[in-house]
C-alpha cells in the first residue's frame, strides 16, 4: 500500500495541502489519530449505552433534541438523520471543493474529538485516494450548524445512497462504491451527526478561492505596472521612504513589486524630465489599494488555517465527557468570505479604472482613441473596458455582505446563523470576474505598450508581455475579444 502524500493528524492542514489533494494527492490519517479516534468512540459507546440523555446519540436533533430515541433504534438515527438533511438544490459544487471538503472533514475526525470510529475518516479517504466524488448540490446551507446540507449529500455516498461522479460518469452511490472496490458503511451511534455538523463545505471554498485570490493579488501588481509604464506615469509614489512612513505589509509588498517590475524601463527614461508631478490615484495609490486588499487575505488565510484544524461538530467528546456546544457555527468563516468578496470587488474596480485611462482618449495624450490604429473605422478595445465596468458592476452587488443576513431556522432553536456559505458562493463569482478584469487589463496595457513602441518597457514587462503573446497574440484590426480573455484568464489561473 502507497504511503499517503498528506497524512491527517487532526492539527497541521494547510490551505496548499487541501490544493495538492485537490488535484490528485493521496490523503491517510495517521497512527496517532486512529489511537484518538478509538478512545473517544469509546466513550460516545459507553454513553450510548446508559440512561442519560445524550444530544445526537440517543436524542434528535435541533428543536427535537429533547425526543429520546430507543437503543434498538440508534443505528436508524444516524440514517435519518443523514438522509433527512439531504435536502440541497441548484447545480453540483464543483468536483475540486467536495474533494477539499471531504480532506477537510476528515482532517476535523482526526482531531479525535467526534467520536466516530476511525473507519468514517478512513472511508474519506479511501473515496479520495480512489477517485469517488458525492454529488452535492451547492444551495441550502445557512451556516449554522455547520453546512448540513452539503455534509449530508457527502455522507449520503458513505451509506451507498445518494450518488457519485468516478472516471467522469455520474453514478448511483451504491454503484460508485462497487467501483472502488468499497463497502457502504452502516452508521453507529453519533456517526451520521458527526460527518454532517460543521463547516468544511464552505471552508473548501474559501481555501480554493483564498488560493485564486493570493494570485489575483500578483497579477494585478504586474497589469498595473504595465498600464502606468503605458501611459507614460512616473513610479516614484513607489519609492520606499513613502511605504516605510506607513508600514503595512502588503502596501510594502507591492510597492515593493512595482518597483521592480518597472526598473530599467526605456519607457521611463523617454519622459523623465517630464512636468507631470502626479498620477491619477489608480496608479499613484496601487500599494495602498493592493496592499489592503493583500492584508485581508492574509488575515483570512490566518483563520481558514486555524479552522482546517479544529472540531466543529456537535457534542464533542472530552476525556469522559461529551459537551453540547456550538462550533459548528459559521461566522468566523463568513465574515472572512464576505470580507474577500469586498477586496476582490476593490481589486477589479481599480483595475477597470487603469483600463479605461488607457483606451479614453480624454484621459491620455499619448495613446490612439481606444487604442484603435484608425479609429472611427475601427472601435479597437472600446468595449473590453465596457465588460470590464459590467463586472465590476455584478461584483459591487455581490459584496454585499450575507453574514448579517441571518434568517432563523429549525423551530427557533437556530436563531442567528452566519450564512457563510452564501458567502462562500457569491465569492466565487466575485474571483471569477475579478479574474476577467485584470485579464482585460494585461491585453489592453499589452495593446497600449505595443502603440508606443520603438520605445520598449522594463525587462521584467516585456517577459510578461511575451508569455502573453501565446493567450493573447498582437493586436491588429476588431475581432471578437472574448476567447482571448477567456484564455488570459486560464493563462492567470496557472500562474
Amino acid at each position: 500500500m502507497l504511503t499517503p502524500m498528506v497524512t491527517l493528524n487532526g492539527d497541521r492542514l494547510t490551505v496548499e495541502q487541501v490544493q495538492a489533494v485537490v488535484r490528485g494527492e493521496t490523503a491517510g490519517i495517521s497512527r496517532e489519530a486512529h489511537e484518538r479516534m478509538q478512545r473517544s468512540r469509546a466513550v460516545v459507546e459507553r454513553l450510548a449505552a446508559g440512561d442519560d440523555p445524550v444530544y445526537g446519540v440517543n436524542t434528535g436533533v435541533g428543536l427535537l433534541a429533547d425526543v429520546r430515541v430507543a437503543h434498538s433504534e440508534l443505528e436508524q438515527l444516524q440514517r435519518n438523520v443523514v438522509r433527512s438533511h439531504a435536502a440541497g438544490v441548484g447545480a453540483p459544487l464543483p468536483k475540486e471543493v467536495v474533494r477539499a471538503m471531504m480532506l477537510i472533514r476528515a482532517n476535523v475526525l482526526a482531531v479525535g474529538c467526534s467520536g466516530i470510529r476511525p473507519l468514517i475518516a478512513e472511508r474519506l479517504c479511501a473515496l479520495l485516494n480512489r477517485g469517488v466524488t458525492p454529488v452535492v448540490p451547492s444551495k441550502g446551507s445557512v451556516g449554522a450548524s455547520g453546512d448540513l446540507a452539503p455534509l449530508a449529500h457527502m455522507a449520503l455516498v458513505l451509506m451507498g445512497e445518494g450518488r457519485a461522479e468516478v472516471d467522469g460518469r455520474v453514478l448511483a452511490g451504491a454503484d460508485a462504491l462497487r467501483h472502488a472496490k468499497l463497502e457502504p458503511v452502516v452508521f453507529a451511534s453519533k456517526e451520521g451527526l458527526s460527518l454532517i455538523n460543521g463547516t468544511q463545505a464552505m471552508l473548501a471554498i474559501g481555501c480554493l478561492e483564498l488560493l485564486a485570490c493570493e494570485t489575483l493579488c500578483e497579477i494585478a501588481d504586474v497589469a498595473c505596472a504595465m498600464a502606468l509604464d503605458a501611459l507614460r506615469g512616473t513610479p516614484r509614489a513607489f519609492d520606499p521612504r513613502i511605504h516605510e512612513a506607513r508600514p503595512h505589509r502588503g502596501q510594502l509588498r507591492s510597492a515593493e513589486n512595482l518597483r521592480r517590475l518597472l526598473e530599467d524601463s526605456e519607457i521611463r527614461q523617454s519622459h523623465i524630465a517630464c512636468r507631470r508631478v502626479q498620477d491619477a490615484y489608480s496608479l499613484r495609490c496601487a500599494p495602498q489599494v493592493h496592499g489592503a486588499v493583500r492584508d485581508t487575505l492574509a488575515e483570512a488565510r490566518r483563520v481558514f488555517e486555524i479552522e482546517l484544524n479544529s472540531v466543529t461538530d456537535n457534542p464533542l467528546v472530552f476525556g469522559e465527557e461529551i459537551i453540547s456546544g456550538g462550533n459548528f457555527h459559521g461566522e468566523p468563516l463568513a465574515f472572512h468570505l464576505d470580507f474577500l468578496a469586498v477586496s476582490m470587488a476593490a481589486l477589479s474596480g481599480i483595475s477597470e479604472r487603469r483600463v479605461d485611462r488607457l483606451v479614453n482618449p480624454a484621459l491620455n495624450e499619448d495613446l490612439p482613441a481606444f487604442l484603435a490604429e484608425h479609429p472611427g473605422l475601427q472601435s479597437g478595445f472600446m468595449m473590453v473596458q465596457v465588460t470590464a465596468a459590467a463586472l465590476v458592476a455584478e461584483n459591487r452587488v455581490l459584496a454585499h455582505p450575507a453574514s448579517v443576513g441571518s434568517i432563523t431556522t429549525s423551530g427557533n432553536k437556530e436563531d442567528f446563523v452566519s450564512m457563510g456559505m452564501t458567502s462562500a458562493l457569491k465569492l466565487r463569482d466575485v474571483v471569477a470576474n475579478t479574474r476577467a478584469v485584470l485579464a482585460i487589463e494585461m491585453i489592453t496595457a499589452a495593446r497600449a505598450l505595443d502603440c508606443l513602441r520603438p520605445l520598449k518597457s522594463s525587462p521584467a514587462i516585456e517577459a510578461v508581455r511575451e508569455s502573453l503573446r501565446s493567450p493573447a497574440p498582437e493586436w491588429r484590426d476588431d475581432q471578437p475579444f472574448s476567447d482571448q480573455i477567456q484564455a488570459v484568464c486560464d493563462w492567470i489561473q496557472v500562474r
